[in-house]
């Protein structure tokens, strides 16, 4: 086929569809949003939710999120930034963390949903794979609630952390359909999941045999990457039992508020975005700024 020369002329770009803003700025991907939002017809009405995880520098976010016309309506969110209150401090954004704040929205929005009681779920992470089932409620069968894990634009590369947040959502009671093939530990060619090395990451015991291995190759080394857990007295083989204790304190109260949290009125945020905001000239003080323009031209 011969090399045919494009030619953008106001036909071609009057016939020109722009893409989602979403998509332009490379932020959404629809190919598989369609796929997570789009529910049976013969469900009618019924909401559908996802699992969103998605990571920042310093935090871990999950949130339980459903699609409606107006946008999208998020049930219950969970941040890493609110584990120091349960306990854990340091490395809030490593795999036992993202496994923690699945848990604690997981237990969240079951306690929201009055159901925390019926799906406990993994009460004892030991890093075997499960799938929440039903409960029996009142002599009838009552099923778990139910969400689709979303990664936006993650890759999922196996033992990748939104796996880890995931894990931490499925031990916490919810229903996330998943297979064992992606989890740390999983071997390919058995086609079988490693428990023991699973739980090691849940409980931080890779961060802790990283922590033995440079402070013997490295003192100086450690001491810089980890200053903050030997300020705390936080030694290598305290890490397991930091984040069990946590693990038990969300399941204890999963919406635990900080004392130290300081609640700004609504008029506080409005001035403070003011701050920003441009103001509009009125039509004189525009006249007044040409001239003084015209004015400091002619006088150079």
């Amino acid at each position: 086929m011969p090399f045919t020369k494009l030619v953008k002329s106001s036909a071609y770009f009057s016939r020109y569809q722009a893409k989602y803003r979403r998509r332009r700025s490379g932020k959404t991907d629809y190919y598989a949003r369609k796929r997570l939002i789009t529910q049976a017809k013969n469900k009618y009405n019924a909401p559908k939710y996802r699992l969103v995880v998605r990571f920042t520098n310093r935090d871990v976010i999950c949130q339980i999120v459903t699609s409606e016309i107006v946008g999208d309506k998020v049930v219950a969110a969970a941040y890493s930034h609110e584990l120091p209150q349960y306990g854990i401090k340091h490395g809030l954004t490593n795999w036992a963390a993202a496994y923690a704040t699945g848990l604690l929205l997981a237990r969240r929005t079951l306690a929201k949903l009055e159901l925390d009681e019926h799906f406990a779920g993994v009460e004892e992470a030991d890093g075997e794979y499960n799938l929440t089932e039903a409960a029996e409620v009142d002599g009838e069968e009552r099923r778990p609630f139910k969400a689709f894990l979303d990664v936006g634009l993650h890759r999922t590369s196996t033992g990748a952390r939104v796996f880890g947040a995931m894990k931490g959502a499925s031990d916490g009671g919810l229903y996330i359909p998943h297979s064992e093939s992606r989890f740390p530990g999983y071997d390919m060619e058995s086609k079988e999941l490693d428990a023991e090395t699973l739980r090691r990451y849940i409980m931080s015991g890779h961060v802790a045999e990283y922590m033995e291995t440079l402070a013997d190759d490295d003192e100086e080394r450690y001491k810089s990457q980890f200053q903050k857990y030997i300020d705390d007295g936080i030694e290598a083989d305290g890490l397991e039992e930091i984040y069990e204790e946590a693990h038990t304190k969300i399941r204890e109260n999963p919406n635990l508020e900080d004392p130290n949290k300081e609640v700004k009125a609504p008029e506080h945020w409005k001035s403070e975005s003011k701050k920003y905001r441009q103001t509009k000239l009125s039509r004189k003080e525009r006249q007044e700024r040409v001239q003084q323009k015209i004015t400091e031209l002619v006088g150079k």
